[in-house]
Formats: structure tokens, C-alpha cells, sequence
């Protein structure tokens, strides 16, 4: 079993920044795909960016592709996504995601465990 908790949240104003991280507890966390996920009032879940077991393979939703950076700390059992230059669009519930295997995925689908997600607002 898996569980993950979510953290780094709050109010910003468009073109501001934070980092949300994921803390991860149980087995294996090192050898799990990972992902971040986000939504908003009203909307479906969607799929933000997701890492390999390594950090090797990154994948990016087109809508935060080179604003937003996801990057893990094995040793740590945690996983991050720096989030830059956001926009009012991007606020959401962020939800951290775990897969059984070492691949990440833009599947909603494939994750096997979720965490209880963390609020991103904008202030303007």
C-alpha cells in the first residue's frame, strides 16, 4: 500500500510560482512511475506531468509544457512540481498520483494510488 500527501498550495497572483511536493510512504516508491494531476471547479481530472521511476522520462500536458518542471527525490520518497509564470487558468485541486510500475503515464487510469490533493488559487 501506498500513501501519498500533498503540499505547497495556496494563493498566488498570475506569473507567480510554487512548488508542490508529494511525500510518499510504503513500498517501493522508488520504483514507481509518478504523476501530478489537477482539477478545476467543474471540470474533469486531467493530467499535468508524470516521471519516470528514474527521472529519466518526463511528460508534460501541452497547456504547462515549459512552466511547469516535475522532478523527484527518491532517496526522499517525494515528488515535486515546480510550477512557474502561472496563469488564473491553472488554479485547481493538484492531485499527486502512483503507478505499480516504473513507467509514468498521462492516463488518468493507470495510477493505482492518489493522493487528497492540495489547492493552487489565483489571487489577481
Amino acid at each position: 500500500q501506498v500513501q501519498l500527501v500533498e503540499s505547497g498550495g495556496g494563493l498566488v497572483q498570475a506569473g507567480g510560482s510554487l512548488r508542490l511536493s508529494c511525500a510518499a510512504s510504503g513500498r517501493s516508491f522508488s520504483s514507481r512511475g509518478m504523476g501530478w494531476f489537477r482539477q478545476a471547479p467543474g471540470k474533469e481530472r486531467e493530467f499535468a506531468a508524470a516521471i519516470s521511476w528514474s527521472g529519466g522520462n518526463t511528460y508534460y500536458a501541452d497547456s504547462v509544457k515549459g512552466r511547469f518542471t516535475i522532478s523527484r527525490d527518491n532517496a526522499k520518497n517525494t515528488v515535486y512540481l515546480q510550477m512557474n509564470s502561472l496563469k488564473p487558468e491553472d488554479t485547481a485541486v493538484y492531485y499527486c498520483a502512483a503507478r505499480r510500475t516504473v513507467v509514468g503515464s498521462t492516463s488518468l487510469n493507470e495510477y493505482d494510488y492518489w493522493g487528497q490533493g492540495t489547492q493552487v488559487t489565483d489571487s489577481s
